[in-house]
Order: structure tokens, then C-alpha cells, then sequence
């Protein structure tokens, strides 16, 4: 999968996040080690605490169906009608430290060709997880 069309698939998901309160949109295009790719948004609420992130949602969604080996997730996100990078939150970077190496790819999209790429563990270092314990 070339990055730019995952990158692509992040902006094509964050048509559909439904965020009235703080309208920042996130899409999210999730890639498994099979090369199918699973999108999420972001998902808001009047109270807050049940708003999930868009790689969550990705997430989710692949674990639901069965997957649980991933190679990279694009985030692309939009306030105010202008792509803007959003980097992930520490809830998303602790679910991704749950089912992904430490070398798993986080790319955090400026446009469809241009991204800044990080691993997981520069974005989460040390992190606890399953395999520390």
C-alpha cells in the first residue's frame, strides 16, 4: 500500500466525523499486515467522556472483524474546512501500544502528499503494554 493513498483514505474518512462541539474533524485509515485498510473517525458527545478518536474507531472496527496485526495508520485532520495535522492523543497512542509493535508507522497527514511519519515508540516511549508484563 503506497502512503499517500493510505494518507488519502484518512482525508476520504473525516468526510463522515460527526464533531459539532469542537469541529475538528479526524479521519483515520487503519492498515493490516493483510493489506486491508479500516477507517474510523471521530465520534463526539454533549458529555464528552464517550467521544472516541478516530484511530480508535479504526481500530475497533479491525479488531470486531478479526484483525489484530497492523503495519500503519494514516490520521488526517480538519478544523475549520483546512486540513490540519493532528497528531494522536495519549488514550489512541496507549490503544496502538496494545496491539502494535513498536515500529508500527503513524503517519500524521498535511495533505495527501505530504506527512510527518513517526514509529509508535518515538510517539510513545516505555509504553505498558501486554508484552511488559
Amino acid at each position: 500500500m503506497n502512503k499517500n493513498m493510505l494518507c488519502q483514505r484518512a482525508i476520504d474518512a473525516l468526510k463522515n466525523s460527526y464533531s459539532p462541539y469542537s469541529n475538528c474533524k479526524v479521519g483515520a485509515a487503519l492498515l493490516t499486515e493483510s493489506g486491508k485498510i479500516y477507517t474510523g473517525c471521530n465520534i463526539e458527545n454533549a458529555s464528552f467522556s464517550p467521544t472516541i478518536c478516530a484511530e480508535r474507531v479504526a481500530f475497533s472496527k479491525a479488531v470486531s472483524e478479526g484483525e489484530h496485526s497492523f503495519t500503519a495508520i494514516a490520521i488526517a485532520g480538519e478544523k475549520s474546512g483546512v486540513l490540519t495535522p493532528f497528531s494522536p492523543c495519549g488514550v489512541c497512542r496507549q490503544v496502538m501500544a496494545e496491539f502494535c509493535n513498536a515500529d508500527f508507522k503513524v503517519l500524521v497527514v498535511k495533505t495527501k502528499d505530504e506527512f510527518n511519519e513517526y514509529t509508535l515508540s518515538q510517539l510513545l516511549p516505555n509504553s505498558f503494554n501486554l508484552k511488559e508484563i
